[in-house]
């Protein structure tokens, strides 16, 4: 089975009927959790199980090998690990659900074609995904200042990560790395920790942040960004020093802060509360494409 293990891709969540659906972004197109797509028509308990049986189902019958229409990209689990998971393009998906008898499957076949045409649209105006993005933050209850700092927030993480993936970072590994790094020395603590301090699971944590953490969270990445391209920074090792530089310049001003204003900045408060009550006012065929 083909293999892709590209260094910069992110996990997003689509909805469908209220079950949520992995997918990234691979040669310019959505590609798709084929588990979880499964899982979505069938409501199997075992959607792996399901997909095994059926691929050995399909070649029995049809002669078809519907492995060979997958890639195995990484995914983030609900241990908030990334795995190699089985994934199909719209094309692929299509085909795949071909072979599953579920009732779902023709409104799911219209969702399906929606997220592929809306892709198309962002790519060719940029400008479509941005709105989206803001849309979905306003109906979920956040305040325009919130989403504006949100949204420039993804800005300067893009513009780092472009640095890292041109300067040697090679897996999705050193992206962790580099970042928690980064966390650690503006915040104390790790993105995983962080993640714990807030009760988060799989959740977004940068969607969970305050006006505060996200305005330190920028300052510790655009440093970094700043310091590797002064020192043109080469290889992981440098960029990981430059990482905790960058986290230090906003870890100080963190501190400064929190002597004038007598509390800490890092904080148990979510929006998860604020989700719930939100939730209703979200169509459950609308895609879920957080950065």
């Amino acid at each position: 089975m083909p293999l892709f293990n590209k260094k910069t891709i992110t996990t997003k969540i689509a909805i469908f009927q209220k079950k949520e659906i992995r997918k990234t972004i691979y040669k310019d197109e959505w590609w798709f959790s084929v588990v979880d797509v499964i899982e979505a028509l069938t409501d199997s308990a075992k959607p792996r199980d399901y997909w095994y049986a059926m691929k050995i189902r399909v070649k029995g019958e049809d002669g078809v090998e519907l492995s060979t229409i997958c890639r195995q990209l990484k995914l983030e689990s609900s241990d908030g690990k990334k795995y190699l998971t089985d994934c199909a393009n719209t094309e692929g998906i299509f085909r795949i659900i071909q072979s599953i008898p579920s009732p779902k499957a023709e409104p799911f076949k219209r969702w399906l074609a929606k997220v592929g045409y809306e892709r198309v649209q962002e790519i060719e105006n940029p400008e479509l995904a941005t709105k989206r993005t803001r849309m979905l933050y306003k109906l979920k209850g956040y305040s325009d200042d919130w989403i504006e700092k949100r949204m420039r927030g993804i800005a300067i993480r893009e513009e780092l990560t472009d640095e890292w993936q041109k300067r040697g970072a090679q897996e999705q590994k050193d992206y962790e790395i580099l970042t928690a790094e980064i966390s650690k020395a503006t915040f104390g603590i790790t993105s995983n920790e962080y993640k714990k301090v807030k009760g988060l699971e799989r959740e977004n944590l940068r969607d969970h942040m305050d006006d505060f953490e996200l305005i330190f969270t920028m300052l510790g990445e655009r440093s970094t960004t700043e310091i590797h391209r002064t020192e043109d920074s080469k290889g992981v090792p440098k960029l990981k020093q430059d990482a905790g530089r960058g986290g230090k310049i906003a870890g100080i001003a963190r501190k400064e802060l929190e002597k004038e204003i007598n509390r800490p900045i890092v904080s148990k408060k979510n929006f998860l509360l604020k989700k719930k009550s939100s939730k209703k006012l979200i169509s459950q065929n609308y895609v879920v494409s957080l950065l």
